[in-house]
């Protein structure tokens, strides 16, 4: 693989690595982070010595995948049916991903949220408050606005065929993010600047449900509530915490509420 390689010095010096960067994407049985879950999955690991390996796998997720689902990324019950399960692949997994800072296209909003969600089914936590995390789309958005097939038109000059596999999509997702740091002479070459800037929001759960506001303030990002601080909510509307807790939300974001929760009670005390 030799994209980066073939940039010149000072187009693939910009970009500095303190850690490996990983890209992914995933393919998935439909787009509700709390209970949809992974049959593809492809990484791409960018190294500091600016070399790169892609690792891709077919993934059974345990529950049929809809005609919908299917008719976008063509697997099916057929394809999946002896590959293995995430929790038998989790270590590997993680072992992959240790030390690095993670990139993907669209990765903030759904595929993160997604893949801590089915660490979480495995029985282990996925750390992302240590990584710093670059969402391509978003770095697209603030610069052009456009979809990955006509990001990929527009800074690769190049038709993105057999989009929705993982693998292609997470090469593609690549190739767009170096084609940014050449064309963009302002955009940031520094990991930590690069997520600060590809950042819509500051997300204090991974699915974004709860976001801190102008002035640190953990706060609702979805519903009718949305804008109001969570502990507010919770004082004045007693069954939310409940609901929530009983709903078809992300484990993360239970975790997030019930440590607020928990935090305020212990400050009465």
């Amino acid at each position: 693989m030799d994209l980066f390689s073939a940039l010149t010095p000072s187009e693939n010096g910009k970009l500095k690595l303190k850690r490996p960067l990983v890209f992914f994407d995933l393919e998935t049985t439909g787009t509700n982070v709390g209970s949809d879950r992974i049959v593809e999955i492809s990484f791409l690991k960018l190294h500091l010595n600016g070399t790169t390996e892609q690792k891709s796998w077919r993934i059974n997720p345990g529950i049929p995948i809809p005609p919908g689902s299917t008719k976008i990324h063509g697997i099916t019950d057929e394809h999946i049916k002896d590959a293995p399960k995430f929790m038998d692949l989790a270590g590997e997994f993680r072992a992959f991903l240790e030390h690095c800072d993670l990139a993907g296209y669209n990765i903030l909003k759904f595929d993160l949220p997604v893949l801590a969600e089915e660490f979480a089914r495995a029985g282990s936590e996925f750390e992302v408050d240590s990584r710093s995390v670059i969402d391509v789309q978003n770095i697209f958005h603030k610069m052009e606005q456009r979809t990955l097939s006509a990001a990929y038109k527009f800074y690769c000059d190049k038709s993105l065929v057999n989009a929705h596999s993982a693998a292609v999509d997470t090469m593609a997702t690549f190739e767009v993010f170096m084609a940014q740091l050449i064309r963009y002479e302002n955009l940031p070459g520094d990991i930590g600047a690069l997520h600060t800037f590809s950042e819509m929001q500051r997300n204090v759960d991974i699915a974004g449900r709860i976001i801190y506001d102008e002035k640190g303030v953990e706060t609702f990002n979805f519903g009718r509530f949305k804008g109001r601080p969570v502990l507010e909510v919770f004082r004045t509307e007693l069954g939310y915490y409940d609901w929530m807790m009983n709903g078809d939300f992300p484990s993360n974001t239970k975790t997030v509420i019930t440590r607020l929760r928990l935090k305020e009670l212990n400050t009465k005390k």
